[in-house]
């Protein structure tokens, strides 16, 4: 898909493909695959790792702004322009875009205010996206999809809330920056 470089000497950065879209729509299973048949190196949200995000989801309010910031700081440290491979191609699971998204639907006014402080600082020293792949899927379908992965945190995310993760994503598609490649799961 994208070109190898020949030499050192010739070498361009890697590419990044980033897959974006709702809860549940596939974009771990999809950045596995492509990884794998490309092939690419992968890198995936780190939900696990961050302490703040269950009790982010369950109602405790004050948790929401250190959820995001952990967020956005593991996006930077993995997707950095200063560290970012020199040939090849990087296939991960997100957009750092999406953190903004997530951000606004999910923050106070006053946090918002904080966080994007901060984005705004940090949004230079990330790598950014050659290609995105938006993957999107009805409502139903994503609820559906949420109750059978089972993970607690994720009890908390409602029609209302996917729906308007939805209309972000689509808004991200319309605005992006790159080639985007839109896909109904």
């Amino acid at each position: 898909m994208f070109p190898a470089a020949t030499s050192k000497e010739n070498a361009l950065p890697a590419k990044l493909i980033s897959i974006i879209g709702p809860p549940a729509v596939g974009k771990t299973t999809l950045a596995d695959l492509l990884a794998k048949e490309l092939p690419a190196e992968l890198v995936l949200e780190d939900y696990a790792g961050n302490p703040f995000l269950a009790d982010s989801y369950m109602g405790r309010d004050e948790t929401r702004l250190p959820a995001q910031i952990f967020y956005l700081l593991s996006r930077v440290n993995q997707l950095s322009a200063a560290c970012w491979p020199q040939e090849g191609l990087v296939v991960s699971d997100y957009g750092i875009c999406q953190d903004e998204l997530y951000a606004r639907i999910r923050l106070s006014a006053g946090d918002l205010e904080s966080y994007e402080r901060i984005a705004t600082r940090l949004a230079s020293s990330v790598h950014p996206a050659d290609l995105i792949i938006h993957l999107d899927a009805s409502v139903a379908l994503l609820l559906d999809r949420l109750a059978a992965r089972g993970r607690d945190f994720e009890k908390a995310m409602d029609a209302a809330f996917i729906s308007a993760m939805r209309e972000g994503y689509n808004e991200i598609g319309r605005t992006a920056q790159c080639p985007i490649i839109q896909i109904n799961g």
